[in-house]
């Protein structure tokens, strides 16, 4: 899995799961929440149409700033994730390194000096806020600036 998507993935996972469950058992009596979920669920998955349009449905709905405070606040170290991409790496539990970012900055077509570690990295924690947004996160626009 490529760097951003283990950083949406930590980030829409948890969020995008949880309505996605509510509904599914909601009006289910318990002998046939136990089977009949999971079935249309798996075969929703292998199809591929489907579990995109569910996603799109959930994903709008995440709040990226509010799911990164919460992170954020049962963080014993004080990170300023909304202005460091080494902070913002090191709350999801991913590999911050310098290495890591250069990956992530391939990843991102990143066009400039590499070397430039300050430079880049202010470029990193933009980009990953606007990708966020364009796959479907609610980031505000300071984030993104």
């Amino acid at each position: 899995m490529s760097i951003f998507g283990k950083i949406m993935s930590s980030i829409f996972g948890t969020q995008a799961q949880a309505p996605q469950a509510a509904p599914a058992s909601a009006g289910k009596t318990p002998s046939s929440a136990g089977s009949a979920p999971s079935a249309p669920a798996a075969s929703t998955s292998v199809s591929g149409a489907p579990k995109g349009a569910a996603a799109s449905a959930v994903e709008p709905h995440v709040d990226v700033e509010a799911v990164l405070t919460g992170l954020a606040s049962r963080n014993k170290e004080k990170l300023d994730w909304r202005k460091s991409i080494v902070d913002l790496m090191k709350l999801l539990d991913l590999d911050s390194s310098l290495s890591a970012r250069k990956e992530l900055a391939e990843e991102l077509h990143y066009t400039g000096d590499m070397n430039d570690s300050a430079t880049m990295n202010v470029w990193l924690h933009k980009q990953v806020m606007i990708k966020l947004a364009e796959n479907g996160g609610k980031v505000p626009d300071s984030l993104k600036g």
